[in-house]
């Protein structure tokens, strides 16, 4: 498992260099230690997570370039950006990170995640009606976790 995540780490890495090439945009050790340590993490995470987390790895890296980097990582499509209703972002990896959806609990916020095959064909269908090209989507079910009894 550590080599796919190393081989996947490695891959974005070469695509966010292609990135900041291609935006004359610095390369900054940073900026890198950002991405390792978010394609290092599993689940959703906010900024203030991933801060704490930085620092806890003794890196050096300021609020304010999380925040720069996070934005030319959602750009660059590294990173995706939820917003699930409650104040703060959450942010996940998004390459090589199949489609799904989630399930907040309103009861402790909770972000379960699940995959239905079939979305997808409702997706192929308003496609077909609408003569469009879904490039993403996004569904989200509210509601309570059922007790079991």
């Amino acid at each position: 498992m550590k080599e796919s995540i190393d081989n996947t780490y490695l891959t974005v890495r070469e695509l966010f260099v292609s990135y900041l090439q291609e935006h004359k945009l610095r390369k900054t050790p940073e900026r890198f230690a950002i991405l390792k340590t978010i394609y290092a993490t599993t689940g959703h995470f906010d900024m203030e997570s991933l801060y704490k987390q930085m620092k806890e790895e003794k890196y050096r890296v300021s609020r304010a370039t999380l925040y720069n980097t996070i934005e030319l990582l959602i750009d660059c499509k590294l990173v995706t950006k939820r917003q699930f209703g409650h104040n703060s972002a959450q942010y996940e990896r998004a390459y090589k990170f199949g489609q799904h959806d989630h399930f907040i609990d309103l009861d402790d916020d909770c972000v379960l995640e699940f995959c239905d095959p079939r979305l997808l064909e409702i997706q192929r269908s308003i496609e077909e009606q609408l003569g469009v090209e879904i490039t993403q989507h996004s569904l989200i079910f509210y509601g309570h976790k059922k007790t079991k009894s």
